[in-house]
């Protein structure tokens, strides 16, 4: 195609888009996954607000007055739903009444995991002292032998507390690519519906991303296959996605909900199952006390990295996700690596 060409077709591309006469809709999206996934689908036509920014958390996070403008003023909110974003249910449901509010977790094609709990994964509940650690905190799989009546009771309203704080799915979705293009598929339906007149935009950007989504897949891959098979512990237990579509477990995590913090028991039963589990890395992240880390290694062979599953120190944009994804292979290989 000549340059003439190619200039006339920019021009007639943008000539459509401008006598669409209809301006893109105001959206917002709530955490950073979310958010490039967005903005890959909207690029040429406008760019959707983030709430959760920075090095911000979604189970640690409290919305800021300009945020919650922004969110009144919304006419498209995207979020994950409120088994992660628990802080932003209140607010779409009072601020943000007049929005269209999707939430990615309906998104057609989606595969759920089921949350993790015993053996090497903490169990779920919040009383790490009087409960610390997986396997016998209430989890003995073979016997059942519990003959205390207030124990299973304890354990029955950890399980009910953890049931209503945590969902009965692993919240974590995007960690699975595979997740991340049945997103792109809901994000440009909802946006075509609400913008027809940029839907071919929308139609051929979502085509794109999911394109080089399939290359992504690939690539890391390729990446990974040095390390499999080696043991490593993730901070908290959010990585099961991307675990399964690279064939690449965790041993273990630290704590299973990141707002709690193991008390001294459980990081004394980590420190000895790092050594029992074989795991060669275990990873800090970001947003909770990478000082934990060194605490919990400290006196074994194991190393430290770092995940970061939010893309906490990326850039917001479109190129986004994928560098949160390869980035997440890359510090598993250097770690594990170094590590062997």
């Amino acid at each position: 195609m000549t340059p003439l060409r190619t200039l006339l077709l920019s021009a007639t591309v943008l000539g459509a888009t401008v006598a669409s006469g209809q301006a893109a809709p105001d959206v917002v999206a709530s955490v950073k996954p979310v958010h490039s996934l967005v903005a890959a689908v909207m690029k040429g036509v406008g760019e959707p607000a983030l709430i959760v920014e920075g090095a911000g958390s979604p189970h640690t996070y409290s919305l800021k007055p300009s945020q919650a403008r922004r969110l009144q003023d919304a006419d498209i909110v995207f979020w994950v739903g409120h088994e992660l974003e628990a802080f932003l249910e209140k607010p779409i449901e009072t601020i943000g009444d007049k929005a269209k509010v999707v939430e990615l977790t309906d998104a057609h094609g989606l595969v759920k995991l089921p949350l993790r709990e015993g053996g090497a994964f903490e169990a779920h509940e919040h009383h790490d002292e009087e409960h610390a650690g997986g396997e016998h905190a209430g989890h003995n799989h073979a016997g059942h032998d519990h003959d205390d009546d207030h124990e299973k009771a304890g354990e029955k309203h950890a399980h009910e507390h953890d049931e209503h704080e945590h969902g009965e799915f692993d919240a974590h979705l995007w960690l699975d690519p595979e997740n991340a293009k049945a997103m792109l598929h809901e994000i440009e339906e909802t946006l075509s519906a609400a913008d027809p007149g940029n839907a071919a935009t929308y139609a051929a950007n979502a085509a794109n991303a999911s394109a080089d989504i399939d290359a992504l897949v690939k690539e890391v891959d390729t990446t990974l296959t040095p390390v499999r098979g080696k043991g490593y512990v993730v901070f908290h237990d959010a990585y099961q996605y991307f675990e399964k579509r690279f064939d690449i477990p965790a041993s273990g995590s630290i704590t299973v909900s990141p707002e709690v913090m193991p008390g001294a028991e459980r990081v004394s039963e980590i420190r000895a199952r790092i050594g029992e589990l074989g795991a060669t890395c275990v990873f800090a992240e970001p947003q909770f006390e990478p000082k934990l880390i060194s605490v919990v290694i400290e006196g074994t062979a194991a190393k430290s990295g770092i995940l970061d599953p939010l893309g906490s120190s990326l850039k917001d944009g479109p190129d986004l996700y994928a560098e949160l994804i390869r980035g997440m292979a890359t510090s598993l290989r250097d770690c594990l690596a170094d590590a062997s």
